[in-house]
């Protein structure tokens, strides 16, 4: 399974995902959600959605030098938070910015696919899916 966004377009950036995802964690802010929303512009222009897309051969896992972050099945990655060591060169290998950092422990924050943010975003922006889940093709 994997967390797509399935609509960006529909995103009003209420940030329902990112308290979604912290609060999975125990958490009540938003200083470790795995998943973060962005203005591009405010109302007029829109957010962006920023979480892992599942690599298949993710570039964070290959610089990983304590194999804390390891290829998960179906794309992405699996951390091992025990083994890191806090350098941040999967943070600054991540192509898309997804790799977020907990600043009190000093290690990454990163997707785990679970899906959980998806239920709670109130305009489906968001989809758990099966890796290699056709997409509909556009209608002509």
């Amino acid at each position: 399974m994997r967390l797509t966004v399935k609509d960006s377009e529909k995103c009003v950036g209420c940030q329902s995902c990112m308290f979604a995802c912290s609060r999975l964690k125990g958490e009540g802010g938003l200083a470790r959600s795995s998943i973060q929303v962005m203005s591009i512009g405010g109302m007029e222009r829109g957010f962006t959605v920023i979480v892992c897309r599942a690599c298949p051969d993710p570039p964070c896992a290959r610089v990983c030098p304590t194999e804390a972050l390891t290829p998960r099945e179906g794309g992405g990655v699996e951390l091992d938070i025990a083994k890191c060591i806090g350098c941040g060169y999967c943070k600054n290998a991540c192509i898309i910015g997804a790799i977020f950092w907990d600043e009190e422990i000093n290690k990454p924050v990163v997707c785990r696919h679970c899906g959980y943010c998806a239920k709670y975003c109130p305009h489906e922006v968001l989809k758990l899916e099966e890796w290699g889940e056709k997409k509909n093709a556009p209608k002509r």
